[in-house]
């Protein structure tokens, strides 16, 4: 008969809206060596034996208080502050005095603004306090037992009685689920859950031997940061979610949508080794991703460092259900050295009722070197030089037709077209040249698209250079000083004469616009996120390690407007968590996001 050897969860702190699905390892009777981790459903039996599943909430007598910062934990003491506030209980409850300590200068928040509330109204809006509470609006329920809904579902498993329960000593468990994954809901927050995996005859549908079970530790909330809003140039608050929709679709803007989400393969424990490991789960963070990226809502969105096995089985067919289609560009694999599947790329999204696929470009950069060390390089040189240039980099290039009404174009019956530029430029700061040369071979590109259509540009991408570096001097001025620092490393001579740098698109950085508008209520906050000296965001990208600023979003000046802008994020309130990304914000950059207006083009 078949047996279970081994039966164990990738991680052991369940979140809400975070599929669990454990790891089975089955031995065969026929060799005791041959070991399996394949499903076996009732409906296709092997070795006259099927496999069982079963998930249980395990609700105590015992009622626990968690953490409100750190909710896998319990709570050890109370801000007796919060309960003279008549503050929501459940944010009282700190699992030490250092995490009340760390968490004093957000949580002092929480009593100001209760006593705000109470001031204003006479009375305690609790309302207010839950955008406060980052873990979520269900921790109450783990002071007191939840009560079980009349029917349940999970996974593929039919509608079932939950009432099915088991009295252990101090506990009822709950039956919960009953199919292989489970998918923990906010009535499991605060209680541990149990998995049951049985063999069972398939003849007499009998166990055979006992069933094998893990528990997990207490299901937590999922984090729930603040939302950013759009802010608009005028120093006008727009709220991003809402109405959105339809404010954008009569208006004749369109919004757009840059972000590295940070590759799984790069989320490691040795490199944010600040992030607890939970919220480094890929099962963990691709939710959270997507609840960020789909409540931007952005016409065109822009994503970096997706693997290709996550576009195909995740990005994909997850927007696709929110109205966006999806092109993708794989980096090259010349250089690298792991599974094909889990190479990463740049992933272009747009909402089919905005606008209409006309062409793609890809953008190969190994490509271009091979060409540029044919031309330039000596015979003897070529090897160094490829090793040098080839490092896999791509860009996506998008040319798309506008489907809504586009206001103040100088012909109103011309077809309205967006070329949007999608990069990731090399990430080695040693390699200055081979950044600087990946830039300007996209924008002669660029250019030549440009020429031929007359067509407004968008540049967005993570460009792994700082404001001030030579790239960036390119795409914001045209053009780089020829006695710029950056240029004194150039081994392969690919940069001369400086006079070639250089390109005719008048891109602006669409940030900049928070720099250049003048001071009005709204714009201050985000004038002291940015950087006065290069009128960019002071930092896009915020691990232990590095602060400072990578991504942006370009635009032609001469045929775009910007009406507005995502709010940029303060590094205080990163740092609670030491840095990026957390359990709140799941990559280690933010998100860039920008509403554009078409305006009368200026002929060329």
């Amino acid at each position: 008969m078949l047996t279970v050897v081994r039966v164990h969860l990738p991680s052991d702190i369940p979140i809400v809206g975070c599929e669990l699905t454990p790891y089975v390892l089955l031995r065969l009777p026929t060799d005791a060596t041959s070991l399996l981790s394949d499903d076996i459903p009732e409906s296709a039996p092997l070795h006259g034996c099927f496999l069982r599943y079963k998930w249980y909430r395990i609700q105590s007598d015992k009622k626990v208080a968690i953490c409100s910062v750190h909710p896998s934990e319990q709570a050890t003491l109370q801000c007796l502050g919060c309960v003279k506030a008549k503050i929501p209980v459940a944010k009282s409850y700190h699992c030490s005095p250092k995490c009340f300590s760390d968490a004093w200068q957000h949580h002092r928040v929480l009593h100001e603004r209760a006593a705000s509330a109470v001031n204003e109204n006479g009375n305690e809006e609790e309302e207010l306090f839950g955008r406060f509470n980052s873990t979520g609006s269900g921790v109450n329920m783990s002071l007191t037992s939840s009560q079980s809904s009349g029917s349940l579902t999970n996974g593929t498993a039919p509608l079932y009685p939950a009432a099915v329960a088991q009295r252990n000593g101090g506990e009822t468990w709950f039956e919960v689920g009953r199919s292989k994954t489970y998918t923990p809901s906010a009535d499991d927050i605060g209680h541990a859950l149990k998995f049951e995996c049985a063999v069972i005859d398939a003849e007499t549908k009998l166990p055979v031997g006992h069933a094998s079970t893990v528990l997990t530790s207490r299901v937590i909330p999922a984090p729930s940061p603040t939302p950013r809003r759009l802010i608009s140039v005028n120093g006008v608050d727009i709220p991003v979610h809402l109405d959105l929709d339809s404010r954008l679709s009569s208006s004749g803007t369109f919004t757009v949508l840059s972000y590295n989400i940070l590759s799984d393969a790069y989320a490691t424990n040795e490199l944010y080794s600040y992030c607890p490991s939970w919220a480094l789960t890929w099962t963990y963070r691709r939710q959270n991703l997507l609840r960020e990226i789909v409540g931007y809502r952005a016409d065109i969105v822009c994503l970096q460092e997706v693997q290709s096995d996550h576009f195909e089985e995740f990005f994909a067919p997850e927007l696709d259900k929110h109205g966006y289609q999806a092109l993708f560009k794989r980096k090259t694999a010349e250089v690298f050295g792991g599974n094909i599947n889990t190479i990463d790329g740049c992933a272009t999204f747009f909402r089919r009722d905005r606008f209409a696929h006309v062409k793609k470009y890809e953008v190969e950069f190994n490509k271009a070197a091979q060409s540029l060390t044919e031309a330039l390089v000596p015979s003897a040189q070529k090897k160094t030089a490829l090793s040098r240039l080839v490092k896999d980099n791509v860009a996506l290039i998008v040319v798309l037709e506008a489907k809504f009404n586009n206001q103040g174009i100088d012909n109103p019956g011309k077809r309205q077209l967006v070329c949007v530029a999608n990069t990731h430029v090399n990430v080695h700061q040693e390699l200055k040249d081979v950044k600087l040369w990946q830039v300007h071979t996209l924008l002669k590109g660029l250019e030549k698209i440009a020429a031929s259509a007359d067509i407004p540009m968008l540049v967005c991408g993570d460009f792994n250079s700082v404001p001030g570096s030579a790239p960036h001097a390119l795409l914001a001025m045209g053009k780089v000083d020829p006695m710029h620092p950056d240029l004194a490393m150039d081994p392969l001579g690919i940069l001369r004469p400086a006079t070639k740098l250089m390109h005719q698109l008048p891109l602006v950085s669409a940030y900049s616009s928070f720099a250049r508008m003048p001071v009005v209520l709204g714009l201050e906050q985000q004038r002291r996120r940015m950087d006065p000296s290069t009128n960019e965001p002071l930092f896009t990208n915020c691990t232990r390690d590095f602060i400072g600023t990578h991504d942006y979003i370009f635009y032609s000046a001469d045929s775009l407007t910007v009406e507005s802008l995502l709010e940029l994020l303060d590094e205080e309130s990163l740092r609670k968590d030491t840095a990026l990304p957390s359990p709140e914000w799941s990559s280690d950059h933010i998100a860039l996001l920008a509403e554009f207006r078409c305006k009368p083009r200026t002929r060329r």
